[in-house]
């Protein structure tokens, strides 16, 4: 069951367009309403939108197909645009130069960057520790190919920072060492966590997040009439809040895909914030439907 939290709500108009992606892989199309009763994602409907997704250009597929299965049609409103962080160049030649007893990877951006860097490295022989599922799936193509000199060894009970520092395995009584690719705003909580049980810890800032600033207003009117905002990142919700044009006139749901995201929503001031007890699409699909059934129940007060 997700869990529910009340708090005061803002809201966020989106782009129309998302045209810078990180290393500019990506392109981005204009918003659209994905239908659930198509046979094709990219059709269009007329269909009013009942949940707004938000990640990054290209990176709303898996959440609107598994909604698109329960009948949930979808608005794709990207929030944030992912950037190279300082450290980007340096993360191939840290890899090609020095062995770690870890690569600690905490979100599918920062091992989109990882795998970047490991490949043009040489395909060095590494062992890594992801976050939860969601990190994982962007190893499969690699854990599924001839190259076996990358493998995901770990994952913790539960998918957050702060679960990952205090179960990674620490073989024997030697040094052992993690390598950090990170997001230049990610919090200090996994460094300091592993380096309290004795790692030591390098972290590299490969990439970062910066909001999206066009708005469409046609979107974000479609936007504002949706019962539910999914949100993926304290980052998306950041600018969601910082974007906003009419405080305290937007009440409907934010679903957050964990509870670091839900705890920023929370700090920041939005209403009616759910999220799993364990982060993932399929926790975050069961948080946007108890969303979506408080919503369309008789108008009551709802308290947490």
């Amino acid at each position: 069951m997700a869990r529910l939290s009340l708090f005061s709500s803002i809201f966020l108009p989106g782009p129309h367009s998302c045209p810078l992606q990180l290393h500019h892989r990506l392109s981005c199309p204009s918003f659209r309403v994905q239908a659930s009763s198509s046979s094709s994602l990219g059709a269009f409907s007329t269909q009013k939108p009942k949940v707004v997704v938000t990640r990054e250009c290209g990176k709303n597929e898996k959440l609107i197909t598994a909604l698109a299965k329960h009948g949930v049609n979808c608005l794709e409103l990207p929030l944030i645009q992912h950037t190279e962080g300082p450290d980007f160049d340096r993360l191939s030649t840290v890899l090609s130069d020095t062995t770690f007893d870890w690569i600690v990877i905490t979100s599918p951006e920062a091992g989109i960057v990882f795998l970047e860097a490991w490949k043009a490295a040489g395909t060095p022989k590494v062992r890594v520790g992801v976050v939860g599922a969601g990190t994982a799936s962007i190893f499969k193509e690699v854990m599924h190919s001839d190259n076996r000199s990358l493998t995901v060894a770990f994952s913790p009970s539960k998918a957050t920072g702060k679960v990952l520092a205090s179960e990674l395995p620490k073989q024997g009584d030697g040094t052992c060492t993690v390598l950090y690719p990170a997001s230049m705003k990610a919090g200090r909580e996994l460094e300091e966590g592993l380096s309290n049980r004795g790692f030591v810890v390098t972290r590299l800032n490969t990439y970062s997040t910066v909001p999206v600033h066009d708005v469409d207003q046609t979107t974000l009117v479609q936007a504002l009439s949706a019962p539910v905002v999914a949100v993926a990142s304290p980052s998306a919700v950041r600018a969601w809040v910082n974007l906003i044009s009419a405080p305290g006139k937007w009440n409907n749901s934010v679903a957050c895909i964990g509870e670091t995201t839900a705890v920023a929503a929370k700090s920041l001031g939005l209403k009616n914030v759910y999220y799993p007890t364990n982060p993932g699409l399929e926790g975050w699909v069961d948080s946007i439907l108890e969303a979506l059934r408080v919503h369309d129940q008789p108008q009551k007060a709802v308290t947490c």
